[in-house]
């Protein structure tokens, strides 16, 4: 829900989210809000009560866009055999910082409904009646909440089944593994008098996946050190889940 749909319709678009809308492993839909204003000029903000600079989202085209979206879906819904699981998000500087964590907990849901805010951003209530969280990329204030929202679902989109090539592309790399990933080297082999790690060349799988976690840790030590506090930042997949990889393989 946003007042710029060409914005995230461009940025989401390509590379690899891109390639998942048109092969049908995700459905992205942008939804104007100003399509949902009751003024003939189609303005969505108003001064805020008790003054103060800017102006503010009103709650009134927020909600008759939300209802829009779900009204359009309940069709689909009650075909399923389970209730739908639906997640309702707004970008906020004032919402929990997102991870690779909850981004993973995200891709549990059916539909995630995602809120973009703009000038000094929304009415208080329309946060009441409809969100279930809000959520900022970093402490820090950008002009609206398409950029935010677009980080928000090419981080869960591309752990959806089927948009990367396999599961390890991002179960491995940096953040999910819990530790930031090892250095990596392409051809040339000398660029500049810097080498590629002999051990790279060795062809002895076991000596490099060592190098690796090695090279790991000390990457994670020198640029990410609060990466080491015991809190856990990497993501648990389930068991079930890579049996139940194994089965399919298995033709069970």
């Amino acid at each position: 829900m946003t007042l710029f749909p060409d914005l995230v319709d461009t940025v989401l678009g390509s590379s690899i989210i891109g390639r998942a809308q048109e092969g049908g492993l995700v459905e992205i839909h942008t939804h104007n809000i100003r399509d949902f204003s009751e003024n003939k000029h189609r303005r969505v903000d108003d001064t805020p009560y008790g003054g103060g600079m800017g102006m503010l989202m009103s709650a009134v085209p927020i909600y008759g866009c939300y209802k829009s979206i779900v009204e359009a879906q309940r069709e689909t819904d009650e075909s399923r055999s389970e209730p739908v699981r639906r997640r309702v998000i707004y970008m906020s500087p004032r919402g929990k910082v997102l991870t690779q964590k909850h981004a993973y907990e995200l891709t549990k849901y059916d539909n995630l409904i995602i809120l973009c805010g703009h000038y000094e951003g929304v009415d208080e209530r329309i946060i009441e009646e409809i969100v279930d969280e809000e959520l900022s990329i970093g402490d820090y204030v950008l002009t609206g909440g398409e950029l935010p929202a677009c980080v928000l679902v090419d981080c869960v989109s591309r752990m959806l089944d089927g948009v990367l090539t396999n599961e390890d592309c991002w179960r491995g790399e940096s953040i999910a593994s819990g530790l930031l990933e090892y250095p990596q080297y392409t051809r040339p082999y000398d660029f500049r008098g810097r080498l590629v790690p002999e051990v790279l060349l060795s062809g002895h799988h076991a000596n490099i996946e060592k190098w690796r976690h090695e090279a790991a840790l000390k990457k994670t030590l020198e640029c990410r050190p609060d990466l080491m506090d015991g809190t856990g930042v990497g993501i648990d997949i389930p068991e079930k889940t890579k049996n139940s990889e194994e089965e399919q393989k298995n033709g069970r």
